[in-house]
């Protein structure tokens, strides 16, 4: 009797500490934020935990319920579901799957977990569902950064090069083409600089939007930076060929982008295109090539399309190499003086000289001023050459005056960048006060070029040198478009007529004209007029004929070195 007592109080004891496990496992999960469903194989039990009123309206209590669930999530995911919460039939001790739930934002995780016992039969389940929308949203935003560009929603740079790689894969393994379009809003400074960068910024969404309307799963497009985009197209025929996308660009440009701010802005684009297998066959190098011709069509006047080449490509890599040796002559002044007279047309008798520079490159000869000045003048290196052609030309002209004691015009070509520096006026009324030249001896030479971008500052710098007795001289006149009306406002004293217009005047007679008009406005306004490249005798009397004050060119005497210009003063 006793044992049996004994065995009485033994099941109670048991009884209670289950009960008070139960309460335990009971309040872990309801202090928790997810639901759990618990299934006992043994005794065909099955029961919900934690917040699950919370996740669902539906009560489980028999093994079939559990069939609500699958219509509680996406169909794409009911497949997944049904594996996971069954694993027991493949044997597996857990599972995991995501779901989106049907008709709601939603993301549910489903976690399984499966007891077997020692004959590998399933004892027990836990089913633990979570909430992890917030963490798919966080996921979600940081894929966003990490594939998208903030900015326009187009693939970012990075994403954008992955992407044109696989299509290259792809076209590699189809013998397929991909044709790449880099396009570039031609202007955009202007529109930021007079504007505003929340005007631009906007332009640069519109624009992107458009293009984005351009794409599909084999057209994909990216903004770079700035004002610059790509497109990468996979076998590009038809409505997917660079040139139906190109007379779409077209189109759109020819309407104004209405902005937020009121403005209406019409902008124009260059585009440079290159195309796998032809021009490389890397994304990046691919890339580089449509980067290249797009420039090439800038330089030709913008809101062109050009089209990738083998010649193009060896002028880059030219233009380049020059570029780098550039940078080391300008770091040793591997640079000469030569110096082209210039002689009144009337006696013949020496006018002055203008100093031009001169770069002998050791391994390639002599190098044309026509290549290496644009180059210096887009990376900034013409603002150290121009500053040495100033001090080399001024220093060798006080020597020639103390030497000789002749007075005569030293004429120096300024560049745009020279100019715009805010310390041009002083470094060059430094350099006429350090070698003591007469400043009424030293002429500035001017482009058009100098005065687009702040015709008033320029306008006010060349001012102030002319009242300290410096002269001013027009280059290059007529090949630019305002040239009329600069000669209201500039000061200047020499009117140079551009080689261009010498070239064809005894042969073609609009041109004619227009010289002999140019010359009698430069008479009636009181400058001097300079004819450049006059080459034979016959250009030389109809200029003389016709009231030109100066003669410059081949013709009377070619660009010489300090020596041969001595030997001239030394016969003047």
């Amino acid at each position: 009797m006793s044992e049996l007592h004994y065995q009485v109080d033994l099941l109670k004891a048991m009884n209670q500490k289950l009960s008070g496990r139960e309460r335990m496992y009971r309040l872990v999960c309801d202090n928790t934020a997810n639901a759990f469903l618990y299934c006992s194989f043994e005794r065909n039990e099955i029961a919900t935990l934690g917040k699950w009123k919370d996740f669902f309206s539906f009560e489980v209590s028999d093994i079939r319920d559990m069939a609500h669930l699958f219509e509680e999530v996406d169909d794409p995911y009911v497949v997944p579901l049904r594996e996971a919460l069954f694993a027991e039939k493949s044997g597996k001790e857990s599972a995991v799957v995501e779901c989106m739930r049907r008709d709601r934002k939603q993301w549910l995780k489903f976690q399984v977990r499966i007891v077997y016992d020692e004959s590998g039969q399933p004892t027990d389940k836990i089913i633990s569902i979570e909430d992890i929308t917030k963490f798919k949203s966080q996921n979600d935003e940081l894929a966003y950064m990490a594939y998208y560009d903030e900015l326009t929603g187009l693939y970012n740079r990075n994403y954008f090069v992955r992407e044109l790689a696989g299509l290259i894969r792809k076209a590699a393994e189809t013998n397929a083409a991909v044709s790449v379009m880099i396009i570039d809003i031609d202007d955009f400074k202007k529109v930021n600089d007079g504007l505003g960068i929340v005007v631009g910024d906007e332009l640069i969404q519109q624009f992107g939007s458009f293009l984005k309307e351009l794409t599909d799963h084999d057209v994909i497009a990216s903004h770079f930076t700035s004002d610059l985009y790509c497109i990468a197209i996979y076998d590009p025929v038809g409505t997917k060929s660079v040139e139906h996308i190109h007379r779409q660009i077209r189109t759109r440009t020819r309407e104004a982008f209405r902005l937020s701010s009121g403005h209406a802005l019409q902008i124009t684009v260059s585009i440079g295109v290159a195309e796998y297998p032809e021009a490389a066959s890397s994304a990046l190098e691919l890339i580089n090539c449509a980067e290249i011709v797009m420039f090439k069509g800038k330089n030709m006047g913008k809101n062109t399309i050009q089209y990738f080449d083998t010649p193009i490509l060896n002028e880059f890599i030219h233009n380049i190499e020059i570029e780098n040796k550039l940078k080391e002559a300008v770091f040793y002044n591997n640079f000469l003086l030569y110096y082209q007279p210039q002689f009144y047309a009337g006696n013949k008798k020496l006018r002055g000289v203008e100093a031009l520079i001169r770069w002998k490159d050791g391994n390639n000869g002599m190098i044309s001023p026509s290549v290496f000045i644009p180059i210096a003048e887009k990376n900034g290196a013409i603002i150290p050459i121009g500053s040495w052609v100033v001090e080399r030309s001024i220093e060798q002209y006080a020597r020639w005056s103390r030497q000789y004691g002749k007075h005569f015009i030293l004429s120096i070509n300024i560049s745009a960048l020279q100019c715009g520096k805010e310390d041009f006026v002083d470094s060059i009324l430094g350099m006429i006060k350090k070698y003591d030249v007469q400043p009424s001896e030293i002429e500035l030479e001017i482009t058009e070029s100098i005065l687009i971008d702040d015709f008033e500052a320029v306008s006010s710098k060349l001012k102030l040198l002319r009242k300290h007795g410096i002269r001013i001289s027009l280059d290059d006149f007529g090949t630019g478009f305002s040239s009329l009306s600069y000669l209201k406002k500039l000061p200047i004293d020499t009117l140079k007529i551009d080689k261009s217009f010498i070239d064809t005047v005894l042969t073609d007679s609009p041109t004619r004209i227009i010289t002999e008009s140019i010359i009698n406005m430069v008479k009636t306004l009181g400058f001097e007029s300079v004819a450049e490249g006059v080459e034979a005798e016959q250009q030389y009397r109809y200029l003389h004929a016709v009231g030109c004050d100066v003669i410059q060119g081949y013709l009377l005497g070619k660009p010489q070195t300090a020596e041969d210009i001595e030997r001239l003063l030394q016969e003047a």
